[in-house]
């Protein structure tokens, strides 16, 4: 067994539903796993069956509990996913609004290798704000899947329920291991 672990942040997007796949991906290469939620993202995922599958708790608020770890567990590596146009907003400013916010702005400056994989439509994407973030998270090394060169590109307006079952959780998965064992994450 490895001591790998993979810190996954979900937004609330579609895909959400779907991120025991990104686990799975993970415990198959003995990776360990565990889940933040963004408050959003609660209504999105089966928070018992994800706790059951990563045996750890899916966190998606501070805790003040006594014997409760407030920090966060030693990462490989950070795959956030699927992320909202919201969401990339707010982590390329910096934002840190609520628990997942907080513990993406620590991780990326803890420099754990970070993959981000926006959930978004084309007029989302097409925005100045969102192209912006993009190139400001690529400059500081987060890797963004996003483009032809990654086979993932933002879908049409109203066309979400039907892009969600391509998502690349293999390909998110795969690129956060690369960056895990020095093959880089860069956004370059």
């Amino acid at each position: 067994m490895t001591s790998d672990h993979l810190q996954i942040v979900v937004c609330g997007a579609g895909p959400a539903a779907d991120v025991a796949q990104l686990v799975s991906a993970a415990q198959k290469q003995s990776w360990t796993a565990a889940v933040t939620a963004t408050p959003s993202a609660i209504d999105f995922i089966d928070v018992p069956a994800i706790e059951e599958l990563t045996g750890a708790p899916v966190r998606s608020n501070y805790r003040a509990s006594p014997g409760i770890r407030r920090s966060l567990a030693a990462a490989d590596a950070l795959v956030i996913a699927p992320a909202t146009y919201n969401s990339i907003n707010k982590i390329a400013l910096g934002l840190a609004d609520n628990y997942a916010m907080t513990s993406v702005a620590e991780l990326i400056g803890r420099q754990v290798p970070t993959v981000i994989v926006p959930f978004v439509n084309a007029a989302l994407a097409a925005r100045s704000p969102f192209r912006r973030a993009v190139a400001s998270l690529r400059d500081e090394g987060v890797r963004i899947l996003l483009g032809p060169e990654d086979g993932w590109e933002p879908h049409s307006p109203g066309s979400g329920n039907e892009r969600q079952r391509a998502f690349p959780w293999r390909m998110a998965f795969d690129t956060a291991t690369r960056g895990a064992y020095g093959g880089g994450t860069s956004g370059q």
